[in-house]
């Protein structure tokens, strides 16, 4: 299908929500009944949660919730329409790779309605055994979150979701199989109940982080952690770290800006991701162990924001060491030089433009 055929046929099914004062977000419809997908961060801990129909004066309001996905941030909402609705139809999210064209339509800013962009599947990345997310270049912005992302046969393959504004054309999408155990385990909550359940997840997602206070331990390991690695092995992990710390940086200071929790929480899911992949996949047993290390510490921590640090913590303790094994290596620093300029070096600093 062409984007102006996308369009035409979907816009129908894609609405606009309103949740409280100040949430806009976006929608779209899954049954002609009235059910709806979006992102859970785009109503949660609202009791008051209206939609707006595609070429429709009358808004509706949202009677019950049928579905909470924390992990995956959707969220499935009922409205009562007076007649049966246009919906849109589900693809199939794990047959997208790399490279597939893909079409986003959302409210930008909650001004611009049914704006549409187009872009690719920049990656599709796992950050953890439970959680993929779609890496895309289509723009998105803020009040297109909940937004259909299609594929070229206007099949919905993912749910628009987070915009890496630090980042150049970095946006990221829920696949849209996610929904599917969601559709078919409904539940019947109330508005009344879904707002006190999901007040203390968006009280921590305005208030965000920052009061904590992170204590760096970065870990000093012996060269011989590297016993069982080729030099290709090594490029391997540092060259993962690398890619982690280019998309959970920008996402963790786009937390730290807004003051919201959900930055730091994704930054955390994108270490989480390579740390798990190197602790169950490590190409020798020390780089395991560090790993699993840093899994383990993350784990006791309360926040996000300290879990993305201890992370991050065990990724430059695994550089440092590194550096230190190529300092004693001649092959190694004519190949990456005194300070290991192949070392991947962000940081996570609110504000920060370095490196």
């Amino acid at each position: 299908m062409s984007p102006r055929e996308i369009i035409d046929s979907s816009s129908p099914a894609i609405v606009r929500i309103e949740a409280g004062e100040s949430k806009v977000g976006t929608g779209f419809i899954l049954d002609s009944n009235g059910l709806i997908a979006t992102n859970l961060h785009v109503i949660e801990g609202e009791s008051k949660v209206r939609v707006k129909l595609y070429k429709d004066p009358v808004d509706y309001p949202a009677t019950i919730v049928a579905a909470v996905d924390k992990g995956h941030d959707l969220a499935l909402i009922r409205i009562q329409p007076k007649k049966p609705l246009a919906k849109l139809r589900l693809g199939n999210s794990d047959a997208m790779s790399a490279g597939d064209r893909v079409y986003a339509i959302g409210n930008p800013l909650g001004v611009f309605d049914y704006s549409i962009t187009d872009g690719l599947i920049s990656q599709v990345r796992p950050l953890s055994p439970d959680l993929t997310i779609l890496q895309i270049s289509a723009a998105i912005s803020q009040g297109s979150s909940g937004g259909p992302l299609f594929n070229q046969f206007g099949e919905v393959i993912g749910v628009t979701t987070a915009i890496i504004t630090q980042g150049q054309a970095i946006n990221l999408a829920v696949p849209a199989n996610y929904l599917r155990p969601l559709m078919q385990h409904p539940i019947q909550m109330s508005f009344d109940d879904f707002a006190k359940a999901t007040k203390e997840l968006s009280d921590a997602h305005e208030a965000g982080d920052d009061n904590v206070e992170i204590h760096r331990m970065v870990p000093v390991h012996p060269i011989t952690i590297w016993s069982g690695c080729s030099e290709k092995d090594m490029e391997e992990v540092l060259r993962s770290i690398g890619d982690a710390i280019a998309i959970g940086a920008p996402l963790y200071n786009k937390g730290a800006q807004e003051h919201n929790d959900a930055g730091y929480e994704a930054c955390f899911r994108v270490y989480e991701g390579t740390a798990i992949k190197f602790e169950k996949d490590g190409p020798c047993k020390g780089v395991k162990e560090a790993f699993s290390d840093g899994l383990k510490r993350a784990s006791s921590l309360g926040t996000n924001k300290e879990k993305a640090w201890a992370l991050r913590d065990t990724f430059d303790g695994l550089i440092d060491v590194f550096k230190r094994w190529c300092e004693q290596d001649k092959a190694c620093m004519k190949k990456f030089g005194p300070d290991g300029e192949k070392k991947p070096d962000v940081d996570m600093k609110p504000d920060s433009n370095k490196k």
